[in-house]
C-alpha cells in the first residue's frame, strides 16, 4: 500500500458529509474498496503499537482464519470482550480473516434480540469481521456426519438415564449401550430424529476411550422437542459444542482456535473428534483467564444477580458487561488498552484500579464540561450582608478547552457552600468564591452538637484569580437549581478472589449502590444521555437519565478513579 493511497483516503475523509453520503451509494465501489483497505491497514498499525499478546504458532501471513464463537445470550462480559479483542488483534496482525460465530446449539437459549445486541457491542468496541455465521447453519451437514460416525462404529446411541451417564463418565465405566451394533444405533437415532418418547431419553455419544480422563465418550447429540429460534421445529436433535466446534472449524477452514486455559483439558478431545471426522489438525492456542478482583468468575454466578434482581438487568453498571461498563463511564479506548496490557500469559488477579486509572487519563484529555453540585444533606448557607441585589451575569464555564461556551450565572445574596468547606472556616477567614469574589467570614452558627449550620460574611472586593486561597465551589440560593441524583456503585462481593470451593453467596456485598440527592447549576438541564461531565471537586460522572421531567431528578453515575473528594 503506497503513500498515495493514504493521501487519497485522507482527502475523501476531509470532504465530511459529502463522503459520508457517497460511502452508502453503489456508484464508487473502487473508492470505497480503497478506503476500506486503508482503514484496515491504519487500524492494524495502530493496534500493533500496543504492548499486546505473543505470537501464534505456525502462522502464514494472509492465510490465518480465526473464529470468535459465543452463545447468543445477554451476557457479553469482560472475559468475552478480552477474547474478542485477542481474535481481532491476531486477525489484523497476520492480515487474516475473522468470523463471528453464534453457538446457537440450544433450542431453549438465545434469541435474535441477543444476536443484534452482541453485534452492536462488537461495533461499539470497534471490532470488524468478515462475516457472521451460526452453528444452526450447519445442522443438516452435522447430522450427516453423525450418521457417518454411527455407521463407522465411532458413535453410539445411549438410552441410559443422564444421572447414570454422568456417574459412569466420572468413574470411567463403559455404558451397557456402548457395544450396540450400528443397526441398533441407527434405529435409536431415528427415534431421536423423530423426537419420539423413546428418542427423548437417548443421547448420541462418541465412542472414544473410557480409560482416558478427557476422552470418556462425550455426548454429541441430545433430543429436544422445543422449537429452535432459527430453524423452528425442523430438527429434533441438537449437537453439543464438543461435536459442532470441530466440525464447523474444519468446514470454515479455521487455522487457529483461540481458547481460554479453562478449556485446556479438552484439547485432546477436540483433536480426537477432528481425527474421527476425517479432518486435518487445527492449531489450538490457549490464553489465560482474566481473573478480576471482587467479581464472581463464572457466568452462571453473574446470572444469579440478574435473575434475583440484585442488579437492574445485564446492562447494570455493577456487572462487567460491555453495556454495564459503558453505563459506568468506561471509554472503549480505555477498555481496549487495559485488556491488551494483560496479554495472553498473565494468570494473576487483576485489580480494577488499573482500568479506572487508564479511563480517567483518557477522560482528562476529553472536552468535558465542569459543573457545580452540592449535596442537599451536606450544604451550608452563606449570607453576604453587603451584596446589593441578585443579578445575572455571563461567565465562562469551567471548560478547559471550550472557552467559547458561556453559562448565565446568578449571583445572589445567599449562596450554598459545601459543608466540608464550611466546617474548615473560622471567623475572620478570607475565602475565595470561584469565578466571583473573595469574602470575609463574620459569623458561624452551630447546632448543639457543634455542626456548622449557617455562615454570614461580606464580599471583600478581592480578585479571586489572584487570591492565594483555594477556590470554593458555590451555588446561588435559587429555585432555578436542578435536582440531581448522584449514584455510586460498589463491588458485588466483598472478597477479592473466591477460593475453588467457596460459595459466592457467602461473601455478597450487602450494599452495592448508594444514592445521594444534590442540587446542580441550571445549565445541567441541557445534559444529554451518556454525556460525561466533571462535577467540581467530586469527579467525573456520566448522565444516565437526563432532564425529561421537571419533577424527576437528573441521574448521574459516578465514574471510579481520580483524586477527587467523594462524599458518599
Amino acid at each position: 500500500m503506497s503513500f498515495a493511497d493514504f493521501v487519497l483516503a485522507s482527502s475523501l475523509c476531509s470532504t465530511g458529509q459529502k463522503w459520508s453520503s457517497l460511502w452508502h451509494s453503489e456508484k464508487f465501489k473502487h473508492l470505497i474498496c480503497l478506503y476500506r483497505m486503508v482503514s484496515s491497514e491504519y487500524l492494524r498499525r495502530e493496534i500493533l503499537e500496543i504492548n499486546a499478546p505473543g505470537t501464534l504458532p505456525n502462522v502464514k501471513i494472509g492465510e490465518v482464519c480465526l473464529r470468535f464463537s459465543i452463545q447468543p445470550t445477554p451476557l457479553f462480559g469482560i472475559q468475552h470482550v478480552r477474547a474478542a479483542f485477542l481474535h481481532y488483534y491476531y486477525a489484523l496482525r497476520y492480515r487474516g480473516k475473522l468470523i463471528i460465530r453464534f453457538e446457537d446449539t440450544s433450542p431453549i437459549e438465545g434469541s435474535a434480540e441477543f444476536v443484534v445486541n452482541l453485534l452492536k457491542d462488537l461495533k461499539t468496541l470497534g471490532i470488524t469481521y468478515d462475516f457472521v455465521s451460526y452453528t444452526s447453519d450447519y445442522f443438516l451437514q452435522m447430522i450427516k456426519m453423525a450418521e457417518s460416525l454411527i455407521l463407522q462404529g465411532k458413535a453410539y446411541v445411549d438410552n441410559t438415564p443422564p444421572e447414570q451417564i454422568r456417574k459412569e463418565m466420572v468413574h470411567g465405566i463403559e455404558s451397557k449401550c456402548r457395544n450396540h451394533s450400528p443397526e441398533e444405533n441407527m434405529a435409536l437415532w431415528k427415534q431421536m430424529m423423530d423426537g419420539s418418547d423413546v428418542g427423548r431419553k437417548c443421547y448420541l455419544r462418541g465412542k472414544l476411550d473410557m480409560r482416558h480422563p478427557n476422552l470418556r465418550d462425550p455426548v454429541y447429540y441430545l433430543c429436544s422437542p422445543n422449537p429452535h429460534n432459527r430453524t423452528g421445529t425442523k430438527f429434533k436433535v441438537y449437537p453439543t459444542n464438543n461435536f459442532s466446534c470441530p466440525y464447523i472449524d474444519a468446514a470454515q477452514t479455521i487455522t487457529h482456535v483461540l481458547r481460554s486455559s479453562y478449556h485446556k483439558k479438552s484439547s485432546p478431545l477436540y483433536y480426537r473428534i477432528l481425527k474421527d471426522m476425517g479432518f486435518s489438525r487445527i492449531q489450538i492456542y490457549n490464553f489465560k483467564l482474566l481473573n478480576m478482583a471482587y467479581m464472581p468468575p463464572r457466568p452462571h454466578q453473574l446470572e444469579w444477580f440478574v435473575k434475583n434482581e440484585k442488579v437492574d438487568g445485564w446492562d447494570d453498571p455493577r456487572l462487567p458487561t460491555v453495556q454495564g461498563l459503558a453505563r459506568r463511564g468506561v471509554m472503549i479506548g480505555a477498555l481496549k488498552k487495559f485488556l491488551y496490557e494483560q496479554g495472553t500469559l498473565k494468570n494473576s488477579l487483576i485489580e480494577w484500579d488499573r482500568l479506572w486509572s487508564i479511563n480517567i487519563e483518557m477522560l482528562e484529555t476529553e472536552d468535558s464540561c465542569v459543573h457545580t453540585a452540592v449535596l442537599v444533606e451536606k450544604r451550608v448557607r452563606l449570607r453576604l450582608t453587603n451584596f446589593l441585589g441578585d443579578e445575572d451575569k455571563n461567565r465562562h464555564m469551567f471548560n478547559y478547552s471550550k472557552e467559547k461556551d458561556v453559562e448565565v450565572t446568578k449571583f445572589s445574596k445567599e449562596i450554598w457552600l459545601e459543608k466540608a468547606d464550611a466546617c474548615s472556616f473560622s471567623e475572620g477567614d478570607e475565602i475565595n468564591l470561584m469565578d466571583w469574589n473573595t469574602a470575609i467570614i463574620e459569623g458561624i452558627e452551630k447546632d448543639k452538637d457543634g455542626n456548622v449550620t449557617a455562615l454570614s460574611g461580606y464580599l471583600n472586593g478581592g480578585n479571586p484569580y489572584k487570591s492565594p486561597k483555594n477556590p470554593m465551589l458555590w451555588l446561588p440560593v435559587t429555585d432555578e437549581l436542578v435536582d440531581l441524583s448522584l449514584v455510586k456503585f460498589d463491588y458485588l462481593i466483598t472478597k477479592k478472589k473466591l477460593e475453588a470451593k467457596e460459595d459466592f453467596l457467602d461473601v455478597l456485598n450487602p450494599c452495592t449502590k448508594k444514592e445521594r440527592r444534590a442540587l446542580g447549576n441550571p445549565d445541567m438541564r441541557n445534559l444529554k444521555h451518556g454525556e460525561i461531565v466533571l462535577l467540581g471537586m467530586k469527579g467525573y460522572y456520566r448522565c444516565d437519565v437526563p432532564s425529561v421531567d421537571a419533577s424527576k431528578p437528573i441521574v448521574l453515575f459516578a465514574i471510579p478513579g481520580g483524586a477527587y473528594r467523594c462524599e458518599f
